[in-house]
């Protein structure tokens, strides 16, 4: 027998809320080569996600696959150490099933990193861009199928996915600590394979300013249960025409280890001005 979805999240709280000591107010999704902060969480208790039930497992050998229940700048943060991608051949509704799990802990505000390729001519390898807007070009949605009201409508309004008072608070902070910000679109695509020097030119084309595999659909789904949203891209590779080379894994988590120190001082700030 199918167990419905919504039955599939409430196992996954009923199993994860006893053992946790807190209502987690932030939850903290790190990208890949980004769990440096980490090292700034005061842990008080991890579940490995093969703990939980119907909880979807990284296949990724870069993603832990840990929830961690701590401390930072004096808030109770909830950190998904490592994500799910659709291209490791989850379903949306799996890939974001983690999202609606940590709205269910009583989540209030997602702070969301990723890897990306950078599509602006002005990116440098290692800069940090805010997300302000996205284009989705997945092949489904993690809203397709029946509605679950409980959560959310029927037709979510995303004309502001990236909450505009968390984005003004993450350039003030930049500024003050003199880390450089960019600010542009995010696409998301399927992946696993990069992408052509044909497909590149078209997504900057349509107003893309940097490429990557996740980030959208879990956006989606936190906007439709109204959980405010602050993306960050590392940028891992450069995309313009003049500057495509071929890049490794490697490649990219050295790049986004150069990104982390900036990274982590903004969603500290964020997190102790909220």
């Amino acid at each position: 027998m199918k167990i419905p979805y919504s039955e599939k999240i409430e196992a996954a709280v009923s199993y994860l809320r006893p053992q946790i000591p807190f209502e987690p107010e932030v939850g903290i999704i790190l990208g890949t080569g980004l769990g440096q902060l980490m090292d700034e969480v005061q842990v008080e208790w991890e579940v490995d996600y093969s703990d939980i039930p119907h909880f979807p497992v990284s296949t990724v050998e870069s993603h832990l696959g840990k929830i961690i229940f701590g401390h930072l700048e004096n808030r109770k943060v909830l950190v998904l150490k490592g994500r799910v991608h659709y291209y490791e051949g989850y379903d949306m509704k799996q890939v974001t099933f983690p999202v609606r799990v940590l709205r269910q802990l009583g989540v209030k505000r997602l702070f969301i990193s990723n890897a990306a390729g950078g599509l602006d001519p002005k990116f440098s390898i290692g800069d940090l861009m805010i997300v302000n807007d996205h284009i989705d070009l997945f092949p489904e949605n993690p809203l397709r199928g029946p509605n679950l009201s409980d959560f959310g409508s029927r037709f979510p309004d995303m004309s502001e996915p990236y909450d505009p008072a968390l984005i003004r608070k993450a350039l003030d902070i930049g500024e003050r600590n003199n880390i450089p910000l960019h600010q542009g679109v995010y696409v998301g695509l399927s992946g696993p394979n990069l992408e052509t020097r044909a497909e590149y030119r078209y997504l900057r084309t349509i107003g893309a300013d940097a490429v990557g595999m996740s980030t959208v659909p879990e956006v989606i789904v936190a906007r439709h249960m109204g959980l405010p949203v602050f993306a960050v891209s590392a940028i891992t590779d450069l995309c313009t025409p003049e500057a495509i080379k071929k890049i490794t894994i490697e490649e990219v988590i050295a790049a986004a280890a150069k990104a982390e120190p900036g990274i982590t001082r903004i969603i500290r700030g964020l997190i102790s001005s909220s």
